[in-house]
């Protein structure tokens, strides 16, 4: 569940560029004072006109702009430790042919993995697992509650997603709502509205 460690793509770095460096770093500090840590996304006209002021490619622009609007999911990850127990769960929803499930939670020391499930119709199966490709869901418990999603795999009509909880849950679930926002995956803090609602 950890997170793939950086690697520095080159050795090489022009130490001449190290103020403008620094000074690109005060601005987004300052860039996410003035919003209110919300900005938004710049007007595709501003995209166009700052490409061609500063002689610049509107996809490397676009890059950029998306990266700071994700800024949330760069946030470092905890990483479970010292299990201790699982937590039957076996509570589902089926919405438009599609069947979402949560079995389990995974109990450790420092946080909970609350494993995600969606099935797919197989008569619609391809199409259906085009359309999910294209979806990321969020993981919303509460204020009190840090969810990030770990990793989610899937084949054959099938896709499953595990969610790091930070603090852990209590051992005693019910009465919990574990609500899954849909996402457009391009932009991961563009919401569709869709949510699926799963009671414990």
């Amino acid at each position: 569940m950890k997170r793939a460690r950086f690697e520095r793509p080159t050795d090489h770095y022009d130490e001449g560029i190290f103020s403008i460096d620094e000074q690109i770093c005060a601005l987004i500090k300052q860039r996410k004072e003035l919003s209110n840590n919300n900005p938004g996304f710049p007007e595709p006209e501003y995209i166009t006109k700052w490409a061609e002021k500063y002689g610049l490619y509107e996809d490397l622009l676009n890059s950029v702009f998306v990266d700071l609007l994700n800024e949330d999911y760069l946030r470092p990850m905890i990483e479970p430790k010292h299990f201790q127990k699982f937590i039957p769960i076996l509570k589902s929803v089926e919405e438009d042919m599609v069947f979402y499930s949560v079995t389990f939670i995974r109990q450790y020391e420092n946080a909970s993995v609350v494993n995600f499930n969606i099935d797919l119709t197989v008569e619609n199966e391809e199409a259906s697992e085009e359309h999910m490709r294209h979806r990321f869901f969020e993981l919303y418990i509460g204020e009190q509650y840090d969810c990030r999603m770990g990793m989610g795999s899937g084949s054959g009509g099938h896709l499953s997603y595990k969610y790091i909880v930070t603090p852990p849950l209590p051992e005693e679930v019910s009465g919990l709502e574990l609500v899954f926002k849909e996402h457009r995956a391009t932009f991961l803090n563009v919401t569709t509205g869709h949510e699926i609602v799963i009671q414990l």
